[in-house]
C-alpha cells in the first residue's frame, strides 16, 4: 500500500517552509534546463502589448501613447498570471508522471512542501516577468503617473494574484493525466479570464454579454486596481476586490491541491 506524505511524520511549519525552499531551488534548477514554458509566459504578454498597442491604439484612444497608459497595467497582470499558469501545473504533472512524487511521498516531509516549493519558485518568475514588462513598457513610452510606492503596490497586487491563481493550475496538474492536458486546460482558462476583461478596452464599451462577464471577472478587478495605482488615482474598491479574490482562490484551490496530491495512486 502506498503511504501518503506525512502519515508517519508531520513536520512543523518552519520545517515545511525549509523543505519548500529546497524544493523551490529544485524547480528553478529545472527551469534553467528547460526554459521554454517560462519564456513563453514572458514573451506572450510582450507580444500582446505590442500588437494591441499598434492595432487598437488609435481607434480606441486616438493615439498609441494614450492607449499605452491604459493597456500596460492589464498586460502587467497578464504577465504575472500567465507565467505561472503555463509552467506550474505542467511541472507538477511531470513529477507525478515520472515517479518523482512517489519519492517525495517516502520522505518525512509535509505533502504541502512539493507544491508550495513549485509555487514559491514561480514568485521569482513573476518578478522577472514584471521587470521585463516594465522595461519594455518604458521603451514604448509608458510612464508611471503615481508614486514609486504605488507602482510597487501595482506590481505586488499583480504578483499576489498570479501566485493565488497558480493554485488553480496546480490543482489541474494533479488531477489530469498529462502535461499537454494541463496546458490545454490552462489555455482554455486563460482566454476568458485574461481577454474577457478590461485588458484592451473599458468594460462599458463591450457587448452586453461580454460586459456582464467582464464586470464579475476577477482579472478585471486586478487590472483596474493596477491601472489606478500606476495612473496615480488609487481605487480602494478595486484593490479590496483584488485582495478578496486572491484570498478566495488560495483558500479554495490550495487545500484541494494538497489533498489531491497526497492521495494514494
Amino acid at each position: 500500500m502506498t503511504t501518503t506524505l506525512s502519515e508517519t511524520a508531520r513536520p512543523r511549519p518552519l520545517a515545511t517552509l525549509r523543505h519548500s525552499v529546497v524544493l523551490a531551488q529544485r524547480s528553478l534548477a529545472k527551469t534553467t534546463r528547460n526554459p521554454g514554458p517560462v519564456m513563453n509566459g514572458l514573451i506572450t504578454p510582450a507580444l500582446f502589448m505590442i500588437l494591441f498597442l499598434y492595432l487598437f491604439g488609435r481607434p480606441v484612444a486616438g493615439s498609441t501613447a494614450g492607449y499605452l497608459q491604459y493597456l500596460f497595467p492589464g498586460i502587467l497582470v497578464m504577465g504575472a498570471g500567465l507565467a505561472g499558469m503555463i509552467s506550474t501545473g505542467s511541472a507538477i504533472n511531470l513529477d507525478l508522471k515520472n515517479g518523482v512524487t512517489d519519492r517525495f511521498r517516502s520522505l518525512p516531509i509535509s505533502r504541502t512542501a512539493p507544491l508550495l516549493g513549485s509555487v514559491m519558485a514561480d514568485i521569482l518568475r513573476y518578478l522577472i516577468a514584471v521587470a521585463i514588462l516594465f522595461a519594455i513598457g518604458a521603451l514604448l513610452g509608458f510612464r508611471i503617473q503615481g508614486s514609486v510606492l504605488a507602482a510597487l503596490g501595482a506590481a505586488g497586487l499583480a504578483i499576489l494574484f498570479g501566485f493565488c491563481l497558480s493554485w488553480l493550475t496546480v490543482f489541474i496538474g494533479v488531477l489530469v493525466k498529462s502535461a499537454d492536458a494541463v496546458l490545454a486546460f490552462s489555455f482554455i482558462a486563460f482566454l476568458p479570464l485574461q481577454l474577457g476583461s478590461s485588458l484592451a478596452a473599458p468594460t462599458d464599451t463591450l457587448p452586453g454579454w461580454l460586459h456582464a462577464w467582464a464586470d464579475i471577472n476577477p482579472v478585471t478587478h486586478v487590472m483596474n486596481a493596477c491601472r489606478a495605482l500606476l495612473n496615480g488615482t488609487p481605487d480602494t474598491a478595486s484593490i479590496n476586490l483584488t485582495l478578496l479574490w486572491s484570498a478566495i482562490l488560495f483558500v479554495i484551490f490550495c487545500p484541494l491541491s494538497v489533498r489531491a496530491y497526497g492521495r494514494p495512486e
